[in-house]
């Protein structure tokens, strides 16, 4: 039987029953009346809770690693970020994952692939790269680049370059908790180079153009690499001609190129802009997100929460979590990067948003 609506089971606790419940676990079996609310919650419940991380606290732990370990001995020199609810799966919200890697001029970390999905965005430092399966793609600040799942992948800053650090967003935990991660060192440890450097954006960078004759099968975008400078540029232009979002401001996908859907089938990935004093409306919606403050400063709203960020800061929203944003400045806008599990919800038909009657949730 169905729980009420105060969470308890509208059966009455006798002796039999107990006895019947024991009888039932013995087999490894149980009544589902007894976690009918837990199992199908009435609104989805989210382990996970609003955090924000502050680059300044974290940035001298991050770059102390690189006297600690180096990328040969530790694989990835990383710093992850944890969700104090999702601990269990080293999760910085839901079923994504983040962390903040480092390396010095001349490293690189051996190329390898795996099952779960990757993005990285250049928080600092010049002359960071990626290989992916033979691409090699430079790096600059607020750039970010794919490592979709199955690709041969390894990361390096060059000789003349500065100590790097980037953030990585990742699918593990999803991947984990569907049983279905695989990872492998390539045999060569580095791959060999096939294509021209930075060859994706001169093939696939142009939104409106498809190159002729290019066959591209794959779910994940052909473009690996998304820039700062015509993304900033695209934004600041939508802005000024359009009203965007009542509650994510000027708000724009990162998209595959070739199809319009997003950038690889487990993670999507965005940037909004916040004009000066904008501060927009409460909504929520199913699936997670991790953000990252890519220029200004301000504020959001999670779930009755006030998190005031700056720069390079790092924050989440939980699964059905209200939120709103706000920038902090009257003369310059803030923009807001994020990576979302948004694709999985849509792709399963699970994907529900709401808006916040009031408008503005009470702090």
């Amino acid at each position: 039987m169905r729980e009420d609506v105060a969470g308890r089971a509208n059966v009455e606790d006798t002796p039999e029953l107990r006895a019947y419940y024991g009888e039932l676990g013995r087999l490894d079996a149980g009544a589902l009346w007894t976690v009918a609310n837990t199992i199908e919650p009435w609104e989805p419940k989210s382990a996970s809770v609003p955090m924000l991380w502050r680059y300044g606290d974290l940035r001298a732990h991050v770059l102390r690693a690189l006297d600690l370990v180096t990328p040969e001995r530790a694989g990835r020199r990383v710093v992850y970020l944890v969700n104090p609810g999702r601990r269990d799966v080293a999760a910085a919200v839901g079923w994504l994952y983040t962390g903040l890697q480092v390396m010095n001029p001349g490293e690189v970390a051996s190329s390898h692939r795996h099952s779960s999905s990757a993005l990285r965005f250049i928080m600092e430092g010049a002359g960071a790269y990626t290989v992916v399966d033979g691409h090699r793609i430079t790096l600059g600040r607020n750039d970010f680049v794919l490592t979709p799942n199955g690709t041969w992948h390894e990361h390096g800053v060059a000789a003349e370059g500065t100590t790097c650090i980037w953030q990585d967003g990742l699918d593990i935990p999803l991947v984990n908790a569907m049983e279905a991660n695989f990872f492998e060192v390539h045999p060569k440890l580095v791959q060999d180079v096939g294509f021209p450097v930075d060859d994706t954006s001169a093939t696939f960078a142009a939104p409106a153009l498809r190159p002729e004759g290019v066959a591209w099968g794959k779910p994940h975008s052909p473009l690996l690499k998304y820039e700062w400078g015509p993304t900033y540029e695209s934004l600041v232009r939508y802005a000024a001609k359009s009203a965007g979002s009542p509650f994510d401001g000027a708000l724009m996908h990162y998209t595959n190129p070739l199809t319009g859907g997003p950038v690889m089938p487990t993670i999507g990935a965005a940037m909004q802009l916040l004009r000066p004093g904008e501060a927009t409306r409460a909504h929520r919606h199913t699936g997670c997100a991790v953000y990252q403050v890519a220029k200004g400063h301000g504020y959001s709203v999670i779930a009755g929460q006030r998190f005031d960020w700056g720069e390079r800061d790092i924050f989440c929203v939980p699964s059905w979590a209200w939120h709103e944003h706000a920038n902090g400045s009257a003369g310059e806008d803030a923009c807001l990067f994020q990576f979302n599990d948004l694709p999985v919800m849509r792709s399963l038909g699970l994907y529900r948003e709401e808006a916040l009657s009031d408008g503005y949730q009470g702090v």
